[in-house]
């Protein structure tokens, strides 16, 4: 089952769940709850701390110095505190349905170990014989197409999504993939030798477990042939830059451009006919990938092959594969502990049939009142966001007509889908879990292809509604904010404005505003890639932008693991654009009135701190350096540090002034919006 993500790729407020934890979201502490009455949490903050030396000690400092990340978890924080509210309230969804309904029936076939331990291995031969009766690459390249809905690797990865030249109509989408570790870094850096070296080993131990002899030189082979793949792939940031991965093919010009390759044969195994068109993203790497396949011996493919099954299979299998797979995985985030198996239990029941979860959740979980209030809100946004754009100094008229033009057609979904997916077609059954996952897998890849030549379906989810996060759809020009993070401390009707405005309406505002960051400014208001801007307002922007990125770039997440600022610039943009606009917005809504003192802060200082913790975490370093390889997304404190500096708002609010750290003289910050 390849991971594989689509040029226009939906862009989320945060990463939901990172490589290091495969088929699993991220773990989260219970929420601590506000001492302000308001909506901040003022014991939270650090009043020993100086606002203009570091606005995150000052916001969330004390909170920081008594909390302890659980051993089970990579990182802790206000997220995470949501997520795992929204976890227990999904438990009580799942435990409760019937035993014979496909919710009761999967979440029973995870949760049934003694069937586990006396299967053992059993489930997983029948894969591994059909890898080792492939008799020649053909076939082979066949089966890694096939992975696409079942156990298995391959070096390429298929998805569907908008046309770039014409977003109405969905077309395939080929990216690089075939990589254990996370991504390339982590076999051609120094820094993470402790992650291959743990690596390796689990390599090693998984041959042992399925019979392979002489498991140390097939680790060996294996770790060899993937550093020859993380040599080939393009880096993080080159795959989000749309000027490289807007690179159409047919069928027939992909086969001349990458031969080495059966790609009839990679296609029939993926289940897709000849295309006149479609869209491949890091196209060298493509090309790279298949000339390696060429030269790579059939015996090295078949037994990479073999090990990504069971890597893939592990978590579904008896304990000790389970505790081997742990061994690993544990290394990427520094955790001690797995999470407990429920947890991961409750994961893939919303994985695999999440709509159907989402349709109870919100009937208990989410009000009308909640869904209308949301509208409002974002409606303030969208209008204040029109403001910075008509009074934007560096933006020339006709750019600023066709911003808005697309700004206007931005579609808002707020709390859940119209309409809702049928899973009548999944056969689940409680005493087969292995299955249940590999039916589930090829059932949900389907219906992702069955979109395929058709007209695009701009009302279809890419979240589920339990989920505590929101996106932007890229190239369907839509912005999602399920029901999930609609809830304190994002979003409370009750709250003070100050501080939904610097908590929720900072995320409506992050997720707008990519729509016109440095990959949103490339695709206009069809959807279809097109620089739409003017060339001067292009340099213009992209000088603000390096200014920006280099004040990111001189931050050091963990000791050698400094920020990528061109791989998390759209990210960065938006915080700083959604804390602008949604201050605007704020300010906006107060009427003409000045706002009220709240134990003796103001409005505005309200605002930033409910911003400061939205983003408060705690982080282990090896899930720190997990973030800054592989994340478009900045680290939690660096959300905080980063944009503030430059909203001149902000040093009012605390009184900021030269020689405090934060501090940055006018002329030298970044105004972008």
């Amino acid at each position: 089952m390849p991971h594989t993500f689509r040029l226009l790729a939906s862009v989320a407020l945060f990463t939901l769940s990172a490589p290091l934890m495969a088929q699993s979201a991220p773990p989260a502490p219970a929420p601590a709850s506000s001492t302000s009455g308001w909506g901040v949490d003022l014991s939270a903050r650090d009043l020993s701390v100086k606002p203009g030396d570091d606005f995150d000690a000052y916001a969330s400092g004390s909170w920081k110095k008594r909390t302890t990340i659980p051993a089970d978890r990579p990182s802790t924080g206000t997220f995470y505190d949501l997520s795992e509210a929204v976890q227990a309230q999904v438990r009580d969804i799942i435990t409760a349905a019937p035993k014979d309904s496909q919710i009761g029936a999967l979440y029973s076939s995870f949760m049934d170990e003694a069937r586990l331990e006396t299967l053992g291995l059993k489930p997983l031969q029948a894969d591994l014989a059909q890898v080792r009766a492939l008799s020649d690459k053909v076939a082979f390249a066949r089966f890694m197409g096939e992975t696409q809905s079942r156990f298995g690797a391959s070096l390429i990865g298929a998805s569907v999504g908008p046309d770039t030249a014409n977003a109405d109509l969905n077309v395939l989408y080929i990216d690089q993939s075939g990589l254990g570790l996370p991504d390339r870094d982590y076999y051609l850096s120094d820094q993470f030798k402790p992650q291959r070296e743990a690596y390796h080993a689990y390599v090693q131990r998984m041959l042992t477990a399925i019979g392979q002899s002489n498991p140390a030189a097939g680790a060996d082979a294996i770790l060899a042939f993937e550093t020859q793949i993380a040599r080939i792939h393009w880096e993080q940031a080159a795959q989000r830059d749309l000027t490289r991965t807007n690179n159409p093919y047919s069928t027939a010009q992909l086969a001349s451009y990458a031969p080495g390759l059966d790609w009839k044969a990679w296609f029939e195994g993926v289940k897709v006919g000849p295309q006149q068109r479609m869209i491949v993203g890091p196209n060298t790497a493509i090309k790279g990938l298949a000339k390696l396949y060429a030269d790579t011996p059939l015996a090295t493919l078949k037994l990479w092959e073999a090990f990504h099954i069971a890597d893939q299979a592990a978590p579904y299998l008896n304990k000790a594969m389970v505790d081997s797979r742990f061994a690993y995985v544990k290394t990427l985030a520094g955790v001690s502990e797995n999470r407990p198996r429920w947890k991961r239990g409750i994961d893939l029941v919303n994985g695999s049939l999440g709509e159907l979860v989402g349709q109870v959740y919100v009937a208990r979980h989410f009000t009308p009142d909640a869904k209308a209030k949301m509208e409002v809100l974002v409606a303030n946004l969208k209008t204040a966001m029109a403001h910075r754009i008509e009074t934007n100094s560096w933006m020339s008229a006709p750019t600023k007509q066709a911003a808005i033009t697309k700004l206007s057609k931005m579609d808002v979904m707020v709390g859940y889908p119209d309409f809702w997916r049928n899973y009548s077609g999944l056969k689940v059954e409680a005493g087969d879990l292995y299955g249940n996952v590999e039916r589930a897998a090829a059932f949900n890849e389907a219906y992702d292809l069955e979109d395929l030549g058709k007209k695009v379906n701009r009302k279809k989810w890419g979240m589920t509604p339990q989920t505590v996060n929101a996106y932007n759809g890229g190239g369907e020009n839509k912005i999602v904010f399920p029901a999930g993070i609609l809830q304190p401390p994002f979003f409370d009707p009750k709250a003070d404005d100050a501080v939904n405005y610097g908590s929720i309406g900072a995320i409506i505002g992050h997720e707008i505003s990519h729509g016109f960051d440095d990959q949103g400014r490339r695709i206009d208001d069809t959807g279809a890639v097109r620089d739409w801007w003017t060339a001067e307002d292009g340099k213009r922007f992209e000088a603000e932008a390096k200014v920006f990125g280099e004040e990111y770039g001189r931050f050091e997440a963990a000791p050698g693991a400094f920020l990528k600022p061109e791989q998390t610039m759209g990210e960065n943009i938006a915080d700083f654009a959604g804390i602008q606009v949604a201050l605007d917005a704020y300010h906006a809504a107060l009427g003409g009135k000045p706002a009220p003192v709240l134990d003796g802060l103001t409005g505005d200082q309200r605002f930033f701190l409910a911003y400061a913790q939205n983003w408060r975490a705690l982080q282990r370093e090896d899930a720190l350096r997990n973030q800054v390889a592989v994340d478009p997304h900045s680290p939690a404190r660096f959300r905080v540090l980063g944009p503030l500096p430059n909203v001149e708002a902000w040093y009012q609010a605390f009184g900021v002034k030269p020689g405090d750290k934060m501090y940055i003289a006018p002329e030298k910050r970044a105004k972008i919006w």
